[in-house]
């Protein structure tokens, strides 16, 4: 077991077997398992949990403080299979046609078991670091991090906040797009802000005609929101992003993502683009907010004079909430619907990436595949690394995958038959070690 390092595609099939859906979670006998690997290998680990059963683990190793230390950080809870129809069991994590198949394969037990392997490698190697390696794993991001993430930055900052940098999700797996392999690397993300409309209108008895109920206007809204978008926002990273996959193109693909940059043109040229470049972009152009949730009425025979619809709301850095909400406003177009925040996060730590790592990060892909072109990147969803971004810690999604060409990353992760390359998990890992090595020693 003290060597298990050396193999990260079986410390990935431990991990999976692990039964570690959210809710409700139960992480604490995964975190004990990996304590336990690194007090095997001469390690201390210190546990911390919010509530019993969602433990948190934290593991240090020494450098001479040269540098800023470099946090590696994974989470460790995974999302349902429920109602999914797997072709090979989700917690046996059995390798079947060169993969490892289960939950968690790719979001991101992949990922922690790269890290972890890095981790202990760097210890075993006795290396003399220029700074602090920090690893630490955490439970409950798939559900918002309170268990996790949230209670280490408010309650343990102690743990993780001297960090500056960041290696966690979600980035460095490849998009073959015009013939050429672009990877990825996150450098920030946007931020979740959902929002409560409550829609009033007559009621009155089911058996008589009605005209302007809240039902109908709620009709009206849905509607409008189909498929809708909002007004477009060209972010600094999103930009680098395409001016940087244009310039390895040929025409006329670089001319049509460049031209994804004037406003007036994104929404078109996103419609004619290959659907699944077209996908990944689309919300990093915009804000997107998405009815989920919908309660009122409560007798068959009775017209409901108010409804609550509830909406998922996803916010591009730089952009403040009272901008989304407008935008909301103006979509919904309706005077008479009150739209309230629901829940919203600290949007100040969001502010222009830390690129200090990231010309270092790129040359380790390079490296690892020549060929390979670098990209920056912003995630459409979130990770906890907004949420390590309150400690004033820069996150770089770096989990490097050499997946095949026809393999469809984004239709894998949270869907039916997860899996990962078994020589993928051994390439991160790879990754990941020569980029601490690079960083911090």
């Amino acid at each position: 077991m003290n060597d298990l390092y050396t193999r990260p595609e079986e410390l990935l099939q431990h991990l999976i077997r692990f039964d570690t859906t959210n809710p409700p979670g139960n992480e604490a006998a995964l975190i004990a398992w990996v304590a336990e690997l690194l007090k095997a290998n001469g390690i201390e680990s210190t546990l911390v949990s919010k509530t019993p059963g969602r433990a948190n683990l934290v593991a240090r190793l020494k450098g001479r403080g040269e540098v800023p230390p470099l946090l590696l950080y994974g989470h460790v809870d995974v999302v349902t299979t429920e109602g999914q129809a797997w072709t090979h069991p989700p917690f046996a994590a059995e390798i079947h046609d060169g993969y490892i198949w289960g939950r968690g394969a790719l979001d991101m037990k992949g990922g922690d078991a790269m890290m972890i392997a890095a981790f202990l490698r760097a210890h075993a190697e006795q290396r003399d670091l220029r700074g602090d390696l920090i690893l630490c794993l955490a439970s409950d991001e798939e559900v918002g991090g309170e268990m996790g993430a949230k209670f280490l930055v408010n309650e343990h900052p102690d743990l993780i906040g001297d960090a500056a940098y960041c290696i966690s999700e979600f980035g460095a797996f490849p998009m073959d797009f015009g013939g050429h392999r672009f990877y990825p690397i996150m450098l920030t993300e946007r931020y979740v802000h959902t929002l409560r409309a409550t829609i009033r209108g007559p009621g009155g008895h089911g058996a008589q005609r009605h005209l302007g109920t809240a039902m109908s206007k709620l009709g009206r809204i849905l509607s409008r929101m189909d498929g809708a978008r909002l007004p477009v926002h060209i972010t600094p990273v999103v930009q680098a992003m395409i001016e940087t996959m244009a310039s390895h193109l040929g025409e006329p693909m670089g001319s049509a993502l460049r031209g994804l940059l004037d406003p007036v043109r994104t929404d078109h040229l996103l419609d004619q683009l290959d659907p699944r470049i077209g996908r990944m972009l689309d919300p990093m152009l915009h804000n997107t907010v998405n009815p989920t949730i919908v309660s009122g009425g409560s007798k068959i025979n009775v017209i409901p004079s108010e409804i609550t619809l509830r909406m998922d709301g996803r916010v591009l850095p730089g952009v403040s909430p009272q901008t989304f909400e407008a935008e909301v406003r103006a979509l919904i177009d309706d005077d008479t619907v009150e739209l309230v925040p629901d829940m919203s996060e600290p949007t100040t730590a969001l502010g222009d990436p830390d690129l200090t790592h990231f010309e270092t990060l790129a040359q380790v892909l390079r490296d690892a595949d020549p060929g390979a072109a670098p990209v920056p990147y912003m995630v459409s969803g979130a990770t906890d690394g907004r949420i390590l971004a309150q400690l004033g810690i820069q996150t770089y999604g770096f989990l490097p995958m050499n997946l095949p060409a026809d393999f469809n990353f984004s239709a894998t992760i949270h869907a039916a038959d997860e899996r990962i390359p078994v020589g993928a998990v051994t390439f991160g890992a790879n990754a990941i070690n020569e980029a601490v090595t690079r960083i911090v020693g």
